[in-house]
């Protein structure tokens, strides 16, 4: 009980790590001022570069070293990530950050139903409740981007939280260590923007921002979030992508002065109060259910 207990926190420390890196994310993204395709093109570049030195090192020092890929599923996962990423910058470039952040929230829903699916983990009466308040949120968020021009990104948004639940759920079933698939999979992203980059040419203002990103931040939040359902629940993965729905739009606010429209404000709200709760819910039972576990099998 205590050896899985000390892995559950271990999880919960590495995936909030992860999380907490990727704040930062879409405000160096918007600090480099570029075109989506060379933006995604050099972040792309400099994390598979960064990947690969990573793993190197591991390897060079210990035998325990992960594998890249560990076989076919992950090579899906690295697919599936690598998939999330185009869909990323494209809505970053497509929508506002408050729209993007607060959809992008709605993976956590979208695990907890995958694995519900997939895994056979039911969710409870109580998950159920907050995935109908989380479709009202959202459904505020898209609603009042209608005619706006927002509405592309806001749906490429929704996407790109579907196929980032499903690399998390993937990579729970297998309980592999799927922290260089992430890495690897930006392969992908890299190929497609090298082929549209090769037709305008490179486009970043301020590129240092990009390379810090692609070469520090991207590989530190992916490994992290990657390897979080080694340890604990899909759905519990996909909530600390909280942390940046609270904090980019803060950054983003402060640097740019970008401030969310009112109907974002009001589905971001239902959005972060209803994760919020539910998340505060699963600790409760988890507490619950590991004090039920200690007095029937006490040490």
């Amino acid at each position: 009980m205590f050896k899985t207990t000390n892995q559950h926190t271990k999880g919960l420390l590495i995936t909030a790590f992860g999380g907490m890196a990727l704040t930062i994310d879409i405000p160096l993204i918007k600090l480099a001022n570029g075109d989506a395709w060379s933006i995604l093109f050099v972040r792309s570049c400099m994390t598979i570069t960064t990947g690969l030195i990573m793993w190197a090192i591991w390897r060079f020092f210990s035998e325990n070293a992960p594998r890249l890929i560990p076989g076919r599923t992950g090579l899906i996962v690295a697919g599936l990530y690598g998939c999330s990423s185009i869909l990323f910058i494209l809505a970053v470039f497509n929508t506002t950050t408050a729209d993007l952040v607060f959809i992008l929230a709605f993976n956590a829903m979208f695990a907890a139903l995958l694995s519900w699916v997939f895994l056979r983990e039911r969710p409870r009466p109580q998950t159920l409740f907050a995935m109908a308040l989380m479709v009202v949120g959202i459904s505020i968020i898209v609603g009042s981007s209608l005619g706006t021009g927002n509405l592309f990104g806001n749906l490429i948004a929704t996407c790109a939280a579907f196929v980032l639940a499903s690399a998390i759920t993937l990579s729970r079933a297998s309980r592999k260590d799927m922290g260089f698939a992430a890495l690897i999979g930006v392969i992908l992203p890299c190929l497609v923007a090298g082929f549209m980059v090769s037709k305008t040419g490179l486009n970043i203002a301020q590129p240092g921002w990009i390379i810090f990103n692609g070469a520090v931040v991207i590989p530190i939040s992916f490994f992290c979030l990657a390897n979080g359902p080694k340890y604990i629940t899909a759905p519990e993965v996909a909530m600390f992508y909280l942390l940046e729905t609270v904090l980019a739009p803060v950054w983003v606010w402060m640097i740019f002065s970008e401030a969310p429209s009112r109907n974002s404000l009001i589905g971001g709200a239902i959005l972060i109060l209803t994760l919020i709760c539910h998340s505060l819910w699963q600790l409760r039972e988890g507490r619950r259910r590991g004090a039920a576990l200690a007095i029937r099998h006490p040490a």
